[in-house]
């Protein structure tokens, strides 16, 4: 049984576009999402981890490693998209390793 959301969108498909265009989609949903904590667990996974990637490839893009590790840090990144978003439309609360808690825990945190 999924919950209410405040957008009306079932909580799967909201789940689901929380990864859309990674962080992008993750702050709007975290802004305007304020009753259902699956979407909004999902929308800070996706602010952290796509957030994190992000900083991460630009930091290694001007060092002297960013030649080799950056393709890698982008195969990462959308196998995390996919398997992120697949997951969330099967209505599962897939926690990533390392960020997952933490989202879980800012999700609940953060009121705005």
């Amino acid at each position: 049984m999924t919950e209410e959301t405040s957008t009306g969108i079932e909580e799967n498909i909201a789940g689901l576009l929380c990864y859309l265009l990674g962080w992008i989609t993750g702050l709007i949903f975290l802004l305007i999402e304020k009753k259902n904590q699956t979407v909004r667990f999902h929308a800070m996974q996706s602010i952290v981890t796509f957030g994190g990637l992000q900083v991460l490839g630009f930091l290694l893009a001007i060092s002297l490693v960013g030649a080799f590790l950056v393709p890698l840090l982008y195969i990462l990144g959308v196998a995390c998209w996919i398997i992120l978003m697949i997951k969330a439309y099967q209505g599962e609360k897939f926690k990533l390793p390392l960020v997952g808690n933490l989202a879980e825990k800012w999700a609940g945190d953060i009121k705005l």
